[in-house]
């Protein structure tokens, strides 16, 4: 027998979600209270602080989930076989604009305040993350043997200030955000 989720459990779940999403699209995280966040998803402060230690908490569990499918749909293409490396570079690396795209007002808010810059922290985390993992799972040769946490912060924080270029500048497009990305990747990447 399978475990359910309760139903109300997933209804306050999605209400949290989405209220984060739409107050950090309105306001740097950092100035949500607990009470407005709670408000507007409909729930009491004791049901936030029994699921997330503060509004930046869940707010970043929301970015990376949405990160995550992306990364589940990677893994999918790279299963078939049918783009080649450089193809599956670019892909995605479209897949994370289109995610900073979709999330653009709650980035643009939480670059621009100083108090906030635990959304771009967690941006480079997550890179950082992915970039380990990449390395430990390629066999090519050129992979860097200097100290692999070093390479990954390195890439991590220039794919992360890319974003931040493109979201600070309108006449910067996603594509120019993905051509100036693949032109940087070293070409062990590929």
């Amino acid at each position: 027998m399978t475990e359910r989720t309760d139903p109300r459990i997933t209804r306050t779940v999605h209400a949290l979600e989405q209220a984060i999403v739409e107050l950090a699209a309105q306001q740097p995280v950092s100035r949500i209270s607990v009470a407005a966040l709670a408000d507007r998803a409909g729930v009491t402060r004791a049901t936030f602080y029994n699921r997330y230690d503060s509004p930046l908490d869940l707010l970043i569990q929301v970015l990376y989930a949405d990160l995550d499918r992306g990364h589940r749909r990677e893994q999918d293409l790279r299963a078939e076989g049918t783009h080649s490396a450089a193809e599956m570079l670019r892909l995605t690396t479209a897949e994370v604009a289109e995610h900073v795209e979709r999330f653009r007002t709650v980035y643009r808010q939480a670059l621009q305040d100083p108090a906030d810059r635990g959304v771009y922290e967690a941006l480079v985390r997550h890179f950082a993350d992915y970039a380990m993992a990449f390395m430990a799972r390629s066999d090519d040769p050129g992979v860097p043997r200097a100290n692999q946490e070093v390479v990954a912060a390195f890439m991590a924080h220039g794919f992360a200030g890319a974003i931040a270029a493109w979201l600070g500048d309108d006449t910067v497009t996603k594509a120019d955000l993905v051509d100036a990305a693949v032109a940087c990747a070293p070409y062990w990447w590929t």
